[in-house]
């Protein structure tokens, strides 16, 4: 069996170690931009080119593609340019846990003022703020896959009234669910804390503009760890600077790494974290693949298989 890996930051050499261990009949194969690519069984990548994805169309052993990541928009942005076979992507792999502490982390350094805390302590402030009432501090999330739900039970753990948003019906105990776009709405009215964990697809580009970020009540705040194509950028900002929005921590941005000269790095109320929410852990996502491979060889079936139609 081969099986052909590629980062688009070259990083490879350690996954390449991680397979031959979990599989140790199979050969890897390394590819570089300009290099015919070898037959291979499987191929495993991150940021793909457009000419490994024509050459790997060509491949008429290929079996799959596995991704080593969670997010499919990066791939499936090519469309009808891309093999003919099953994209798989990442389940939890590690994600989870750390989406869980970084989610958790953003929303108690909101309610418990701590954003505030830390502006004083710059400007040598002594100031006790009144204490925020937990019973009124509902948080909603946005996305109720592998990492979405994960988060609404570690927030409703720690006592915040939780509310959950998909596109199809999800029925979750303790939790207030909305599906479907017709819900959307309501579901922003009553949500103070907003965290986004969708996937990125063309129903959900932008979907976070001027108009929807104005159905959350005054004083809200924004979670985005999901992407950055999913919210307009300059509507933020201008209902943050406005007041209605009271701030935001953003991990994910339309254009990464975030521009030097991009108005959010001057705006205060914005925090800014550099695309860490929740990090490939190589080893486990290796493990993962090597056991969803092994399946496929066996011919069984395997979790985490990419909808075209539907964007993940």
């Amino acid at each position: 069996m081969r099986i052909l890996l590629y980062r688009s930051d070259g990083i490879v050499e350690p996954w390449a170690r991680d397979f031959e261990t979990a599989l140790p009949q199979v050969e890897t194969v390394l590819w570089q931009e300009g290099q015919p690519v070898e037959r291979c069984d499987y191929a495993v990548l991150w940021a793909p080119t457009p000419a490994l994805l024509d050459q790997l169309a060509h491949q008429q052993q290929l079996k799959a593609i596995f991704l080593m990541g969670a997010g499919v928009d990066a791939l499936l942005k090519f469309g009808d340019a891309l093999p003919d076979v099953p994209i798989v992507r990442l389940g939890d792999a590690g994600m989870a846990e750390q989406m869980v502490e970084y989610v958790a982390h953003a929303v108690l350094r909101y309610f418990r003022r701590f954003d505030e805390y830390e502006r004083q302590a710059r400007e040598g402030i002594w100031s006790p703020l009144p204490a925020r009432v937990k019973s009124e501090f509902t948080v909603g999330v946005l996305g109720l896959g592998k990492l979405g739900v994960p988060v609404l039970r570690a927030l409703r753990q720690l006592g915040f009234p939780v509310r959950g948003w998909s596109r199809t019906p999800k029925d979750l105990p303790g939790v207030d669910t909305f599906a479907g776009m017709d819900t959307l709405d309501t579901f922003l009215a009553g949500t103070r804390v907003l965290v986004s964990l969708l996937p990125l697809t063309p129903e959900t580009n932008n979907l976070l503009d001027r108009a929807r970020l104005s159905k959350l009540p005054e004083g809200a705040y924004l979670i985005n760890v999901a992407r950055g194509a999913q919210v307009a950028e300059p509507d933020l900002l201008a209902l943050i600077r406005a007041g209605h929005i009271a701030g935001a921590t953003l991990d994910v941005f339309r254009n990464e790494p975030l521009p030097a000269p991009h108005p959010f790095w001057n705006e205060p109320r914005i925090t800014i974290t550099p695309h860490v929410s929740a990090l490939t852990l190589r080893e486990d996502a290796a493990r993962q693949i090597a056991g969803k491979i092994a399946l496929l060889e066996r011919g069984e079936t395997v979790a985490d298989i990419v909808d075209r139609t539907r964007g993940y």
